[in-house]
């Protein structure tokens, strides 16, 4: 088993390692970038600004959303573009973040383009990329003043995930009593593809002190309930699961679907960074053996055991970006060339549900290239 970088500070470039050229490897990921937030003529973009700040539009339903603030955010860290992640997270902070009332310290999960909030309630994968996004952005950049100082913020968001319901009005992100994260603050299940344990690892180091144990046990619970709730033959997860791993259908959502598309691609980041031995791998490598040889264009909605609807992928770009950054779960990354071979030759999405594929084709391409990075100050 691989140490993660870390511990070794090296990153993989799985492109270079599946003989890609590394002059074509850094021209493609420069050109999704211009692609998604700078050519005002691109037919892909999904980033615009205002005067003074700016937002990621959720092209399908037209409207900005807490998910795509903080992707943005950590695209433009990754990008190493303040200007761009500051103007996100000025939107973000201005329109989305209740400063006081039920909700205060969290984000309402979607807005209207010119900011008003569509509903007030959060999503907390919203909240963990936000924190995340802002701590890496103080190793990369250091602390500005005020909403700038970015580590301060991300502390306070990550407590008031964990201690409202017990110190302050409204419910936690996370059940604290078996460190799973909710699907929204005021239910018991969770969404599987919500679990990003790479990053509770680094919170386990730079959140509050009182609360660096809670996001270690984090870090391992859901690395087991990914494992859990994964189908022991496919490998697919549900959208929305119970704490026990079994699908939750209540509301159509116990299907391998567009959220669940993510789960993949978080195992290959968190072998990626941490290497650690109860990351499940078996999941990933299962998922490849169910979608090896069957083309985008062929993906379906999926029972969790690999039964199709009659019904297409919303998201297919998506699911095979995602089949391929979680190649990065394997020691040799090349085991998974068939999937980042494909997305390799596939473009970028166009058309009005282009937004959810494009962020999970950018995210590939930044991990595969080795370009997404926990990051020190320069």
């Amino acid at each position: 088993m691989r140490k993660g970088a870390f511990y070794t500070g090296e990153y993989r470039n799985a492109f270079a390692e599946c003989g890609y050229d590394q002059a074509e490897i850094e021209n493609r990921v420069q050109g999704i970038w211009e692609a998604l937030f700078k050519d005002e003529s691109s037919p892909y973009r999904i980033y615009f600004e205002t005067e003074d700040s700016g937002y990621m539009l959720d092209t399908g339903n037209d409207d900005a959303r807490s998910e795509g603030m903080s992707y943005g955010m950590m695209m433009a860290l990754q990008m190493g573009d303040q200007e761009v992640f500051n103007r996100l997270w000025k939107w973000s902070y201005e329109n989305m973040y209740h400063q006081s009332g039920f909700h205060k310290g969290y984000f309402a999960w979607h807005c209207t383009p010119d900011g008003e909030k569509i509903d007030d309630g959060p999503a907390p994968d919203g909240e963990e990329f936000f924190a995340m996004a802002l701590f890496l952005a103080a190793k990369r950049w250091g602390n500005g003043t005020g909403i700038y100082e970015y580590d301060k913020m991300a502390r306070q968001i990550l407590s008031d995930c964990l201690h409202k319901g017990t110190e302050l009005e409204g419910d936690s992100m996370w059940n604290l009593e078996n460190y799973l994260i909710k699907f929204v603050p005021g239910v018991e299940f969770s969404d599987p593809s919500y679990h990003v344990p790479h990053f509770y690892e680094l919170f386990a180091h730079s959140a509050n002190e009182e609360d660096r144990d809670f996001w270690s046990k984090a870090a391992k619970a859901s690395r087991d309930y990914i494992a859990i709730s994964a189908h022991p033959e496919t490998g697919m997860t549900p959208e929305y699961a119970y704490y026990d791993g079994t699908p939750n259908d209540e509301r159509g959502f116990g299907h391998f679907y567009s959220d669940s598309y993510r789960t993949a691609a978080n195992i290959g980041l968190d072998y990626e960074w941490f290497g650690n031995e109860h990351t499940p791998v078996t999941v990933v490598e299962k998922l490849h053996t169910y979608f090896k040889g069957i083309p985008a264009e062929a993906y379906k909605k999926y029972q969790i055991d690999g039964t199709p609807f009659d019904e297409e992928s919303r998201h297919p770009i998506g699911l095979l970006a995602t089949n391929a950054m979680a190649a990065l779960a394997y020691d040799d990354v090349t085991k998974g060339r068939e999937y980042i071979e494909r997305l390799w030759e596939t473009p970028l999405r166009d058309g009005r549900n282009r937004y959810y594929d494009n962020c999970l084709y950018f995210f590939a391409f930044l991990a595969l290239s080795g370009k997404y990075r926990m990051w020190e100050k320069e």
